[in-house]
């Protein structure tokens, strides 16, 4: 009999990521449900918090969804007076700016933030609390850039 468990890889760094990005969302999802908030709208709240007044279009390629999604998003945000649409006081075209509106469910929001990255860092030293984001963000910023190259430019 062989020992096969010396011969798997170690790993995958981007497995391991993707599924503990999976298991935060579901843990987050799960204590904001009774807040009437889908995923992807708690999404759309947080990143609008923190970058008040973002254009719609940028939205929908931050988050990564077709600007349409984000448009039904939007609309069923504003009917329930979570967010609002200004027009963009930069340019005269259509572009429309979205705000959140003074909420008491962003600071929920950011409570049950707190108890889900509370229960990830549980038995972890202190530093992983602080360190862990901060890498994370450093290999974010580095995968952001377009730093791909050709074929024909890498051959000589």
């Amino acid at each position: 009999m062989t020992d096969t468990t010396s011969k798997q890889p170690p790993p995958s760094l981007g497995f391991v990521i993707s599924d503990v990005a999976r298991l935060i969302r579901r843990n987050f999802n799960r204590r904001v449900q009774h807040l009437g908030l889908t995923q992807a709208q708690w999404q759309v709240l947080a990143h609008l918090a923190r970058n008040e007044g973002i254009r719609q279009i940028q939205l929908a390629d931050v988050l990564d969804m077709q600007p349409i999604s984000v448009a039904w998003i939007i609309d069923r945000m504003e009917a329930a007076g979570w967010v609002e649409r200004r027009p963009d006081p930069l340019t005269v075209a259509r572009s429309i700016c979205i705000w959140p509106c003074s909420h008491p469910i962003l600071t929920q929001m950011w409570e049950h933030g707190a108890d889900t990255r509370q229960q990830a860092l549980q038995y972890s030293c202190q530093p992983a609390g602080v360190v862990l984001p901060q890498l994370l963000l450093t290999m974010r910023e580095n995968l952001s850039q377009d730093t791909t190259s050709t074929e024909s430019e890498l051959t000589p």
